[in-house]
């Protein structure tokens, strides 16, 4: 019997196939071939010691953005490894929804450029974080 692939699960099982998605309470809006669209509350317990939300959020939800917009593109034999990553921190928030849009710039063969962006629900043109990354294209073992 062959297994889900990893997107097989995010669009049956949605945040429950990612224990980080969980963990965070990240939903997956959509999924598509180069673009995915992440949501997620910010809490209290996700704020640093001033008040405003702890930077690497930002990071984790456009990198979690960017690789399943990468996911679509890949072949069954290929995996990602994030290689690189560079985050513009533009605003911060204390609260509200955060939208988190993942999108793929160009897939080489060993290598993939991607930017996500994260604004808030409600102001989706402001941007907050803007994170530009690399990643690796892995060769699943077959065996």
């Amino acid at each position: 019997m062959r297994m889900m692939s990893y997107l097989e699960r995010i669009r049956n099982q949605g945040r429950e196939a990612n224990p980080f998605f969980c963990l965070m309470g990240i939903d997956v809006v959509s999924v598509e071939e180069g673009n995915a669209v992440l949501r997620m509350a910010v809490r209290p317990d996700m704020l640093n010691g001033v008040g405003w939300l702890q930077g690497g959020i930002f990071t984790a939800l456009a990198d979690e953005a960017m690789a399943l917009a990468l996911h679509p593109m890949l072949s069954p034999h290929e995996g990602i490894a994030t290689i690189s990553e560079s985050t513009s921190f533009i605003k911060g928030v204390k609260d509200g929804v955060l939208i988190a849009q993942g999108r793929v710039i160009k897939k080489g063969h060993r290598v993939v450029f991607a930017e996500g962006d994260v604004t808030l629900d409600q102001k989706e043109k402001e941007i907050l974080a803007r994170t530009c990354a690399a990643f690796a294209v892995t060769v699943r073992d077959s065996g």
